[in-house]
């Protein structure tokens, strides 16, 4: 069946209502514009695309040829005059969205297939300022109270070193404390070079090890694990050195030889 556009169909009508009217009021046969001419030149008035004049005209000439085939010869001039005051009822056109309306593909498929309409979350920050700024009102606070500190409580400083007099055990500050007894365990080269190195290697690739981005403790055991372990393993060599080495650097328990320990 040929599908005949909407507003063509409307159109015919509208036409065919005129020429009823004018009938009516005793218009002459001859002066009435058939119904079939009309609607070609109100489509054209309407700026009608021509592809749709020439489906139209093919599906009136159709349904014309139709009518003249079921009356006869003779009913030919009868079936075209009245072809288009019924005109053919055909099913909405197959590319028709709901209703029978013609619809444009912008207006059917959504937004967010054919374009990105919001950007994506991001949750990276750059170094600067976000985190440099931070680092410097930190490094600042430290060296206020540092500057605080040092007005108020004198640095334990002994007497001038004296080569005749050899303090017994002569020990590294504190912070040194750990480092010194290693020393006392293994070979210089292993306990000066290559376990601090080992030490501070693996700090500084833990990072690109483990890259879980998740600030829970639950979720970070290799990290936190790695961390304390480097912490206990410090503290206590530094706890050691401290408090259980006496003279000659031997093992002692401080409750029974006493504190051979200064700052």
């Amino acid at each position: 069946m040929t599908e005949i556009p909407e507003h063509l169909r409307k159109r015919a009508e509208e036409a065919k209502a005129k020429a009823a009217a004018k009938a009516a009021e005793g218009a002459p046969a001859e002066a009435a514009p058939a119904p079939a001419a009309e609607a070609p030149a109100a489509a054209g008035d309407s700026k009608i695309p021509a592809h749709l004049l020439e489906r139209a005209k093919a599906a009136r000439a159709k349904s014309a040829g139709g009518g003249a085939e079921a009356s006869g010869g003779g009913g030919t001039a009868v079936a075209t005059a009245a072809a288009p005051a019924a005109p053919v009822a055909s099913g909405p056109p197959l590319a028709a969205g709901p209703g029978g309306h013609t619809q444009r593909l912008l207006t059917v498929v959504k937004s967010g297939s054919i374009q990105d309409v919001k950007a994506s979350p991001q949750d990276k920050v750059h170094v600067w300022p976000h985190l440099l700024s931070i680092e410097f009102v930190a490094a600042l606070f430290c060296l206020s109270f540092l500057l605080v500190f040092s007005i108020f409580v004198n640095a334990p400083l002994l007497e001038l070193a004296d080569y005749n007099k050899t303090p017994n055990p002569s020990k590294a500050p504190w912070y040194f404390l750990g480092l010194q007894e290693m020393l006392t365990m293994f070979h210089p080269m292993v306990a000066g070079v290559l376990l601090p190195g080992i030490g501070m290697g693996g700090l500084m690739l833990a990072p690109y090890i483990d890259r879980n981005p998740s600030s829970k403790p639950e979720d970070r055991k290799f990290a936190i694990s790695l961390f304390t372990i480097f912490m206990m393993a410090c503290a206590t060599l530094t706890i050691i050195g401290s408090f259980f080495r006496g003279p000659g650097q031997l093992f002692i328990f401080p409750w029974a030889e006493g504190l051979f320990f200064e700052l």
